[in-house]
């Protein structure tokens, strides 16, 4: 059966193999999205009548589930699904300051108007005019009200460039929490194993200070990687928690430079598994680009860690529209 579209005065029928957002967006509707793989929830809209499909609410709470809330992205309905109007409910946040910790990378602490209850590791949406993109947390309940954001700031990037030229005091909206990448009790001489790239020590550097403030006894070990040595970040402070307590191994790894002290050389997913070979009964956390956060989540599956002691978080960049067609000169005549 053919999958059709009402919102409002919209009235789209589903081509084949088409989403509901594409067919909202062919039909002329305002939705925000960024990824369009289900994970930054962007997108989200309300069905009040119809089903969206059971993959289309993967990663949400069961209350966003029962209330009918759904990624558009992610949904192909087979009949007629309603949805409603306007946009999933946000707050607002002040932008308390901004300053660069990294290569193209940017601290960003907000001020909610609103607390926030969040899980460190966890992710928000950020909103700016008709932008909305994710981003991990890197900050934690307990260090107060305000929330610290590390953003990689991509030449092309609409929100990252913004948020990087913001000024104190510049108002954006935050949508959230989301997100299982979180660090839970239970077993507290459990090995935990954090790998990530880029601003992906961003959620890993919050897992890491929140199980050690719950008391984790356990082994913590903290694989950052980036291209070479200048992508790395936060070093004097992951290094100064090495050095406070024997149960936190910090390591670098680049692909390319030259090797150092606590500075691997090589492919992030082969250092990894040479320094930590049998992974049975860790608890890993993987954040990072989706290629390398899945080629590490079926090594470590392989290297002995349960499925369900895998939690991975993959940073998808935003689409950026097609550059306009280029139209020569006309012909003769013409």
């Amino acid at each position: 059966m053919t999958g059709r579209i009402r919102r409002g005065s919209l009235d789209v029928v589903l081509e084949p193999g088409e989403t509901a957002l594409e067919g909202l967006l062919r039909g002329g509707a305002e939705v925000p999205s960024s990824c369009r793989a289900g994970a930054c929830q962007a997108c989200m809209l309300r069905a009040v009548s119809g089903d969206p499909g059971s993959v289309a609410q993967q990663g949400l709470s069961p209350a966003l589930r029962e209330q009918g809330w759904f990624l558009p992205c992610m949904s192909r309905p087979t009949g007629e699904l309603v949805i409603e109007e306007g946009p999933p409910p946000a707050i607002g946040a002040a932008i308390v300051d901004v300053a660069e910790i990294g290569r193209a990378i940017v601290r960003v602490r907000l001020e909610p108007d609103e607390e926030l209850s969040y899980r460190p590791g966890q992710y928000v949406q950020l909103i700016q005019g008709e932008h909305v993109r994710a981003y991990s947390l890197a900050s934690s309940p307990a260090d107060g009200r305000t929330l610290e954001l590390h953003v990689r700031v991509h030449s092309l990037g609409r929100m990252s460039r913004w948020l990087a030229a913001a000024a104190p005091g510049a108002r954006v909206g935050l949508r959230g929490p989301a997100g299982s990448c979180f660090y839970t009790e239970g077993r507290a001489d459990q090995p935990l194993l954090l790998v990530g790239t880029g601003a992906g020590l961003a959620p890993l550097r919050a897992i890491v200070r929140d199980a050690r403030r719950r008391g984790h006894t356990g082994p913590i070990a903290l694989v950052h990687g980036a291209c070479d040595p200048t992508g790395f970040y936060l070093v004097d402070e992951l290094k100064s928690m090495a050095d406070e307590t024997g149960n936190f191994r910090y390591v670098r790894c680049a692909m390319s430079g030259e090797p150092s002290d606590g500075v691997e050389i090589g492919d992030l997913t082969a250092v990894t598994l040479r320094l930590f070979p049998c992974l049975k009964g860790w608890r890993i956390f993987l954040c990072g680009s989706p290629d390398r956060v899945n080629a590490l989540k079926k090594q470590c599956f392989l290297r002995g860690a349960g499925l369900k002691d895998i939690s991975a978080d993959a940073f998808l960049t935003a689409r950026m529209p097609p550059p306009p067609l280029r139209r020569g000169p006309a012909p003769p005549g013409g």
